[in-house]
């Protein structure tokens, strides 16, 4: 991660992320997080839908179709769209360490224009983990999964506890969210976004 800020650079005493056990199996669609969730969920019309994929080690593959309602200037997806991918990608990387998680930062490089009804090929993977602070990596491809690089982006997620939601959503989504009786969505409900 060269080039990367200070901010984004694992401490000396940080370590190799270690998948989960009872994480998803390599190639194992994740699904949505969260149903009203703009990026994954599917009960947005407008959202990404964004599909994420277990990959090897602590490794995600995900899928964007930008449509014409995500685009900023005319036939181009919005940068904050796509900076919404790239977080969205990244945050679904903390199912795999089963560790709830916001962003704490989001460094993005927009490296070449994503028209729309483009495809967005995602790839993320954790290079790091120093106590709660979660070091990851994702790249935005066009024209296929090795096509040329069209965003990038570094993150630090912070582990948090499931009182950070409780104390600071909405109480009915809250409510729902934990009243929910399958045990996989409960608790991947809580898994991305500050």
């Amino acid at each position: 991660m060269s080039g990367t800020s200070p901010g984004l650079q694992p401490p000396a005493d940080a370590v190799k992320p270690v998948r989960h056990p009872d994480a998803p199996a390599p190639g194992e669609l994740l699904g949505a997080h969260y149903g009203q969730c703009f990026g994954c969920g599917g009960d947005q019309p407008h959202g990404l839908h964004l599909q994420a994929r277990a990959g090897e080690g602590v490794s995600i593959t995900a899928e964007f179709l930008v449509r014409p309602a995500h685009q900023g200037a005319p036939g181009l997806a919005h940068g904050g769209v796509l900076a919404t991918a790239l977080d969205e990608t990244l945050g679904s990387l903390n199912w795999l360490l089963r560790t709830i998680a916001v962003t704490g930062r989001l460094e993005t490089d927009f490296r070449r224009p994503v028209p729309v009804d483009t495809t967005l090929y995602l790839e993320a993977e954790v290079t790091a983990v120093a106590g709660r602070k979660i070091y990851s990596t994702a790249t935005g491809r066009i024209g296929g999964p090795d096509g040329p690089v069209a965003v990038r982006a570094d993150a630090l997620f912070i582990e948090v506890k499931v009182d950070h939601f409780v104390n600071h959503g909405r109480e009915e989504e809250i409510r729902a969210a934990m009243d929910d009786p399958d045990q996989i969505r409960r608790t991947r409900a809580f898994e991305v976004n500050p």
